[in-house]
């Protein structure tokens, strides 16, 4: 909308060049709105399975919305009053009256300084009064680099750099790992980094102290329910009160298949009393009946898992496992660690945001087929997002960035980044006739090159402080968000303004034979002065 403004005659009447800004930008707004409220609506719908990623989308929604409310309301006022403002000849900041040039020489320096206009009221009404053209972005594009980067000499070295990303992102995508380090989710300085880095230095063949809980009274005297026990802590390095119970009563040449209230006495009063054994009063909770029967209600064991330490899949697998046993076995256990809620979100980080943004980019394909007004700029299109996506998720990895939900977040929301700031340049290319490729080239970044440029600017302007804080995920929001703006940045102004240059198909129509019956009638009328001694104007008339 601002760059539509600059475009706009500061001489136009105040209605006239509203009228015209919303008429070229309001409806691009608009759809763009569209698509980026169906995006964020699909991560904020029932099939994203984080709530983390639910919410993030949810917020979104809202913001674009009052944002789109926004630009309606306030900033067209703002734009109604900016141009009231220009057409008084009022200070954009200070809004007073600026005053005659002959006034402001006798003002102190300062004043002049503070005051000086560009514009006064003695110009002409005839004199040109739009800035645009004269704005230093607008002038370096026309006059150095758009015919710079469509030169001949400068595209092979376009299209070798190109081959180059292409190179370094394929090999940053056959590297992609899915998050995995809990390192990730915490900030930066803190002890819960080192403490992480020298458990996966030292200690990464085993799993977290997992927690066995049985949550229900069972017969814990059965030899059946003993050998079920048993089974499932089976292959894990155990700190187990059952185990060493059971043990202790064969040490005593005891059988363990006593009845339930030897089996209950002889653990109270011999077993826990026990110097040895009595910190495993802390792992059973017992009840007493009505009947004064004294009964285990529930009780918990601790398991440790040996894994290899570059497959960290198999504590994904194990833990699985033990979750699926423990809705069909008799025994009513659960199994837990304070780890298993971030190795939870690890585990379905990328599958459902990944089905998600595939739905998304699915659905923006096919929404903007019946938007565009040719299909080959939807061709273009898909095919500029295919790039710049896969040149994010393989520098995104070599940037030491995992796939995790945050990262897919960033790639659906790459899509629209992409969409948004392409979408123009590629509109008014496959859309321009009569003239070469080349010219349209020139013309598609003469029209939307400074606002994609100043749009950049202000986008990278907001980004820094989110470098700055110490946190993982913030600094993995910050690099993927930065790697889709320079992306798309770099396609913008390099690869597509060279590739749209040679590639078909060809702008130049056959020249139309024409029909001997279709005669062309010229009548010239040539105008001279009144001595007859030269030519003052010529009319032709076909």
């Amino acid at each position: 909308m601002l760059s539509s403004w600059r475009k706009t005659r500061e001489d136009q009447h105040v209605k006239e060049r509203t009228a015209a800004v919303f008429a070229d930008s309001m409806l691009s707004f608009s759809l763009t709105t569209a698509m980026y409220l169906v995006t964020f609506g699909i991560g904020a719908s029932p099939f994203t399975n984080i709530e983390a990623a639910r919410i993030f989308c949810c917020n979104s929604c809202i913001a674009i919305f009052f944002n789109y409310l926004y630009v309606l309301s306030f900033y067209g006022s703002s734009l109604v009053f900016t141009g009231y403002i220009e057409n008084n000849y009022q200070h954009s900041i200070f809004c007073r009256k600026v005053p005659k040039p002959e006034v402001l020489q006798e003002k102190p320096a300062w004043y002049r300084f503070l005051l000086t206009a560009r514009f006064s009221e003695d110009t002409a009404d005839s004199e040109e009064t739009n800035t645009y053209e004269s704005h230093l972005l607008v002038w370096f594009l026309k006059r150095y680099y758009c015919d710079w980067i469509t030169n001949t000499y400068v595209k092979p070295f376009v299209v070798l750099f190109y081959l180059v990303y292409i190179s370094f992102a394929l090999m940053g995508y056959l590297q992609v790992s899915e998050g995995s380090d809990l390192s990730n989710i915490v900030a930066t300085a803190t002890r819960t980094i080192e403490y992480t880095t020298a458990q996966q230095k030292y200690f990464s063949n085993y799993s977290p102290v997992i927690g066995f809980y049985i949550y229900e009274s069972i017969e814990y005297w059965n030899t059946s329910v003993q050998e079920d026990v048993l089974e499932y802590t089976k292959g894990f390095v155990r700190i187990s009160w059952f185990e060493s119970y059971l043990n202790y009563l064969r040490k005593l040449n005891i059988s363990t298949g006593l009845p339930k209230k030897n089996f209950t006495d002889m653990l109270r009063n011999s077993f826990l009393k026990a110097p040895q054994f009595a910190h495993f009063s802390e792992d059973i909770i017992f009840s007493k009946k009505y009947n004064n029967e004294v009964d285990v209600v529930a009780s918990r064991m601790f398991l440790v898992a040996k894994t290899m330490e570059s497959k960290r899949e198999e504590l994904y697998d194990l833990l699985e496992t033990l979750r699926k046993l423990s809705l069909t076995s008799k025994v009513k256990f659960i199994v837990f660690n304070p780890s298993f809620v971030y190795m939870d979100r690890y585990a379905s980080s990328v599958g459902a945001p990944l089905q998600n943004s595939c739905i998304s980019a699915l659905f923006l394909l096919f929404f903007s087929a019946f938007l565009v007004a040719d299909s080959l700029i939807n061709v273009w299109l898909t095919l500029t997002v295919a790039s710049v996506e896969f040149g994010v998720i393989g520098f995104m990895t070599l940037w030491k960035v995992e796939l995790d939900c945050i990262s897919v977040l960033c790639l659906i929301y790459g899509i629209n980044y992409t969409i948004d700031n392409c979408a123009p340049l590629l509109s008014t290319f496959v859309l321009g006739k009569e003239f070469t490729r080349t010219k349209w080239v020139k013309n598609a970044l003469e029209v939307h090159g400074v606002a994609i440029l100043q749009s950049y600017l202000c986008y990278i302007v907001g980004l820094i402080p989110l470098a700055a804080v110490p946190s993982n995920l913030t600094r993995t929001l910050f690099r993927c968000l930065f790697l889709i703006a320079l992306v798309t940045f770099f396609h913008c102004f390099a690869i597509l303004p060279v590739i749209l240059t040679f590639l078909p198909p060809s702008k130049k129509k056959r020249k139309e034979k024409k029909n001997p019956e279709n005669r062309e009638e010229i009548e010239c009328v040539e105008m001279v002065d009144m001595d007859s001694t030269r030519v003052v104007d010529q009319i032709t008339t076909v």
